[in-house]
């Protein structure tokens, strides 16, 4: 059992999200950073899916009410266990009665703003729909469809069970041989993390002006973004012409632009129809990349195309496989 201790706001039991709902009105929901998820389930040694803890907002406090192997991805937060620092991307043992916190977010925009908390066996909630997420809007799934609180209690199902000293470094960092190079974050001028964009259905109806400033721009992530979509701040998209369109299907990634000219990236939380003009689509392989900007933060755009943003996507499963395999030789290695 894991008792929530601090009453810092957002936090919310996600997993891998919730597909086929859809044509039903039900979005998607899911980790903010699905790869950090999958990475901190597959150390454990769990099933790639399974539910466990996003943190937003800090400082974050839980207690260990059992024994219990857990694992933190993400954002590094210089979390400490009592009084004992932790490694991030790294697999821990807590026994019951422990605390742990997690601090502000270590390095900037650039390592991160969202940690994940994994425990053995998954946090156990309902499944709603196949899925264990948590969807805000509809206040359904996770623990009791909403945020959790002070004094709310997790079952982690899978209790003690550790991979004994195990980890991986966070993308973008290097060391351990799990990181190839094209999985760093890319940095244009001055730092500015940077995401790729498939352009999309109304694209050529946007001036030229417009289009050459979204790529060539720094676009803030303003105060008013959360997991139903990062609204930004730059250099208004003017069409060439107005454009009036029915609601039709959108999925997490798509870039919409309403009548101010601001654009729109609809996140994790997203409603599954708009009727706004669509401007471009994050490719998927970047969308834990753009989970992970704090608000307020910078953020630029690529241009991809098609088969580039098939290969990004090969590129994460292919590190997700090598941390799969690591993690089994680990397991299979002899103690001593």
């Amino acid at each position: 059992m894991i008792e929530v201790l601090s009453s810092a706001a957002l936090a919310t039991v996600q997993d891998l999200g919730r597909t086929g709902s859809l044509r039903w009105g039900v979005g998607t929901s899911g980790a903010m950073d699905n790869l950090a998820l999958a990475a901190g389930n597959l150390l454990l040694g769990n099933a790639l899916d399974l539910a466990a803890i996003e943190v937003p907002v800090f400082p974050f406090k839980v207690r260990f009410d059992e024994d219990c192997a857990f694992a933190l991805t993400g954002a590094d937060c210089a979390a400490r266990l009592d009084d004992q620092p932790l490694m991030p991307w790294w697999v821990h043992q807590a026994r019951a009665g422990q605390v742990l916190v997690l601090g502000l977010p270590q390095g900037g925009a650039q390592r991160g703003s969202r940690a994940m908390l994994c425990v053995a066996g998954g946090i156990d909630v309902p499944e709603v729909l196949g899925s264990r997420s948590t969807q805000l809007r509809g206040a359904f799934g996770g623990h009791e469809g909403r945020a959790l609180r002070r004094g709310d209690v997790l079952r982690a199902v899978g209790g003690a069970g550790a991979a004994g000293a195990l980890g991986a470094t966070q993308p973008g960092r290097t060391g351990f041989g799990l990181v190839p190079p094209a999985l760093a974050l890319p940095l244009q001028r001055d730092g500015v993390p940077a995401v790729r964009v498939l352009p999309a259905a109304e694209y050529l109806s946007f001036e030229p002006r417009s289009r050459d400033a979204f790529w060539s721009a720094d676009w803030k992530i303003t105060p008013q973004s959360d997991r139903y979509g990062y609204r930004l701040e730059g250099e208004a998209l003017r069409p060439i012409a107005p454009m009036e369109l029915r609601s039709h299907g959108i999925v997490p990634g798509v870039i919409q632009v309403p009548h101010s000219g601001q654009p729109i990236i609809q996140m994790r939380d997203a409603q599954p129809s708009g009727g706004y003009p669509k401007f471009g689509t994050v490719i998927e392989a970047d969308m834990w990349r753009l989970g992970q900007a704090p608000i307020g933060s910078r953020v630029r755009f690529i241009e991809a195309t098609w088969d580039e943003a098939l290969d990004a996507l090969d590129e994460v499963r292919a590190w997700l496989d090598k941390v799969a395999r690591v993690v089994a030789l680990h397991r299979g290695a002899p103690r001593v």
